[in-house]
């Protein structure tokens, strides 16, 4: 089992959640407890526990008024992982060990304050063995978000992205999508417009050894980790800038995507998990 990091990813969802279950998140629907909200006519809230004796005699229509309170109800949190071969990456840091902390951070989060946490692993199916339904359970949601480090990453694409989405359907959630983002463009646009009801968060996996980290002369084999073989490469420094250049435009591209559907800005999780700058990311996006 992964352990959760020392400090909690704090989030707020876009949206006024409803429910009648006690949770952590300001809901849409009034309620008998929770943070006041405002006084209404007795009619439209008819409960005479609730009635404002200051208001009703301020009254000059002798009208009866009762105080409103705004429930708190919770919410789920998803994890949507891509397992494609791409994330076999390792530079600076595992790429699906980076996966795996975000996923912990979120289920210890989450779970903590009620919320419920569920996790989808995709490469060109739904895979099985790494799908949990959302529960409040802290122990069920920290076990199977410890899986997601020693996952097998074999397929070459991560199309069963698609099919995870229809499985989010109902009320909105909060829903990161976590990937290293090397896919077809056409790709990235259907699984953020599929996911357009939600609040999505877009988790761009990477690795400074990928860019700023390449030397400007040298020999470098390169593997790709889709099949597609090996290749011996001469770095030089016109080389190296068009390389980190050509990351730019895919991020740019990226962020260009999540921004037309609707989700939020992305975040690119670098070398390391940093709990704390994530947190940040969600509360001013």
């Amino acid at each position: 089992m992964s352990e959760p990091p020392s400090a909690d990813i704090l989030y707020l969802p876009r949206w006024r959640p409803r429910g009648s279950r006690p949770g952590a998140h300001r809901g849409r629907d009034g309620g008998g407890l929770g943070t006041f909200r405002d006084q209404v006519p007795f009619l439209t809230l008819p409960d005479a526990r609730r009635i404002d004796l200051r208001a009703t005699l301020r009254d000059p229509f002798e009208g009866v008024h009762v105080r409103r309170f705004e429930a708190r109800v919770p919410i789920e949190i998803w994890a949507l992982v891509d397992l494609s071969a791409s994330m076999r990456y390792r530079g600076v840091a595992d790429r699906m060990a980076l996966a795996g902390e975000l996923c912990a951070g979120l289920a210890a989060s989450a779970t903590r304050i009620g919320d419920g946490f569920g996790l989808i692993g995709c490469d060109a199916t739904i895979r099985a063995d790494l799908t949990l339904m959302a529960t409040r359970h802290r122990s069920a949601a920290l076990a199977m978000a410890g899986k997601v480090s020693g996952a097998r990453c074999a397929a070459g694409s991560p199309e069963g992205l698609i099919e995870a989405t229809r499985l989010l359907f109902g009320r909105p959630r909060i829903v990161f999508l976590v990937s290293d983002f090397r896919w077809p463009p056409d790709l990235i646009r259907r699984v953020l417009e599929a996911l357009a009801l939600h609040d999505v968060v877009p988790v761009l996996l990477a690795d400074s050894a990928e860019d700023e980290g390449l030397p400007e002369w040298g020999l470098a084999e390169l593997e790709d980790l889709e099949g597609a073989g090996r290749r011996l490469v001469f770095l030089r420094p016109s080389l190296r800038r068009r390389w980190i250049a050509r990351e730019r435009e895919r991020r740019e591209a990226l962020t260009a995507a999540a921004t037309a559907s609707g989700a939020r800005r992305p975040f690119a999780l670098v070398d390391r998990f940093d709990a704390q700058a994530l947190s940040r990311h969600l509360l001013a996006n």
